[in-house]
C-alpha cells in the first residue's frame, strides 16, 4: 500500500483528541456537516450543521470507527440513534478551551454513496486548529445555553 492507497487519517485524530478530552476531563464535542448522510435530529441542524455532545456523559454505545461515530443520545429528552460518516466532521474540540482540530470538507459527487473524492494532489487540505469565539448565535439547539444562562461559543478558525 503506498501514500495514496492509505487509510484517511481523520478517524484516528478524532479517536486522539477525544481520547485527550476524557484523559483531561474535557467535553468533547464534534462539529458536523448534516447533509443526508448523516442521521441526526434535522431539529437541531442548524445552517447545515450541528454540534454534538460525545462525551460518555451524553452518549450511550460510543463507537469511533474509520467509517462512522455511532451512538445513542437523548435530545429534549427524546432517545435518538447517531450516526455519522467520518468524512462529514468537520471539527472535534474540547467545550471547556475551545482546543481542538478542524477538518476540510470532503465534497461528495451529487447522489454518490461510495467514497468522497481524493483531495487534490497540488492542494493538499490539512486539519487546521480551532479556537472557541463568542460570535452571538452559536451552533447546535436554538435555545441551547450554557451553565448560568449564558450562551454557548462558537467555532473559529484560526491559522
Amino acid at each position: 500500500m503506498n501514500a495514496l492507497e492509505s487509510a484517511s487519517t481523520r478517524p484516528y485524530l478524532i479517536r486522539a483528541l477525544y481520547e485527550w478530552c476524557a484523559d483531561n476531563a474535557l467535553t468533547p464535542y464534534v462539529a458536523v456537516h448534516a447533509d443526508d448522510s448523516v442521521q441526526v435530529p434535522r431539529e437541531y441542524v442548524q445552517n447545515g450543521e450541528i454540534v454534538l455532545n460525545v462525551s460518555t456523559d451524553a452518549t450511550s454505545g460510543l463507537r469511533i470507527g474509520n467509517e462512522f461515530i455511532e451512538f445513542k443520545a437523548r435530545f429534549g429528552g427524546v432517545p435518538r440513534e447517531i450516526i455519522v460518516p467520518i468524512d462529514r466532521v468537520i471539527a472535534i474540540y474540547a467545550r471547556e478551551n475551545g482546543q481542538g482540530m478542524a477538518f476540510p470538507l470532503q465534497v461528495r459527487a451529487p447522489g454518490a454513496d461510495e467514497a468522497p473524492e481524493p483531495a487534490s494532489l497540488d492542494t493538499p487540505a490539512a486539519p487546521s486548529l480551532v479556537e472557541l469565539v463568542d460570535d452571538g448565535d452559536p451552533p447546535g439547539p436554538p435555545d441551547s445555553t450554557s451553565a448560568g444562562g449564558r450562551k454557548r461559543p462558537a467555532l473559529k478558525r484560526i491559522k
